[in-house]
């Protein structure tokens, strides 16, 4: 039960909303379901820009005793989502968690800890950050884009995040139908028998509506929106 908390605590820290030409504020709240057991859980996520041009990107979520916090600042380099600095902590599920990574794109380095073992690495232009690469695949997806992949900074080494399109389907929320893209995580099934399904919303700038994940031994979650706002604009979908 544990592990499975983890793992769709860190599920929920998906992708909520992005625009192909620029980043616009948003806030977002969802309703999260565990299927097996009688649990239910929330996570709100945000997307604020501060004064000196960084924007902040904001996700927390709790489910039972469990939950965690992760942000993002960054900017857009070249129209693209660049990371400058990431903090994430865990708390309530056995032990804690803390990663914070702060990226220098000047000498091309990234430092920091990753529960207190130490992060030195090297960068290479277009990685992220385990936050920032979320509005990097929004905006692929806003673009018409059908097949991503990131490099994602996972402590001190590179992970690579496979994504491709399925298809459009209506979505049911707490703000009414809702016409999205769906788009599904690609592993190698001889590797990882998760599946991760997120649904991204046509009309309100690909705002995250819907996720669903199952784990390898069979558990299912998902989180649905509640409510939100887009550049300051209530959500509302049909019905």
């Amino acid at each position: 039960m544990r592990r499975a908390l983890v793992l769709f605590l860190a599920a929920l820290s998906l992708p909520v909303s992005v625009w192909a030409a620029e980043l616009q504020p948003f806030s977002a709240s969802y309703t999260a379901d565990f299927k097996q057991v009688p649990v239910s859980g929330s996570a709100q996520r945000s997307l604020v820009a501060q004064s000196d041009g960084v924007w902040k990107l904001d996700f927390s979520a709790s489910m039972f005793i469990a939950g965690l916090n992760e942000t993002s600042w960054l900017t857009l380099h070249n129209d693209d989502v660049q990371p400058l600095k990431y903090r994430y902590a865990r708390k309530g599920m056995g032990k804690s968690k803390k990663i914070k990574q702060d990226f220098n794109w000047t000498t091309q380095q990234v430092t920091g800890s990753d529960r207190n073992d130490p992060i030195n690495a090297t960068l290479i232009q277009g990685v992220q950050d385990k936050a920032s690469y979320q509005l990097a695949l929004q905006r692929d997806v806003a673009e018409g884009k059908t097949s991503m992949s990131y490099q994602v900074m996972d402590g001190d080494e590179l992970d690579t995040y496979d994504f491709r399109v399925l298809g459009e389907e209506s979505v049911e929320t707490m703000v009414g139908t809702v016409d999205a893209i769906k788009v599904e995580r690609v592993r190698d099934p001889t590797q990882s028998k998760r599946i991760t399904v997120l649904w991204f919303a046509k009309d309100w700038d690909f705002l995250l509506v819907r996720l669903q994940q199952v784990e390898k031994d069979g558990k299912e979650y998902q989180i649905v929106l509640e409510n939100g706002s887009v550049n300051n604009k209530e959500v509302k979908g049909r019905g």
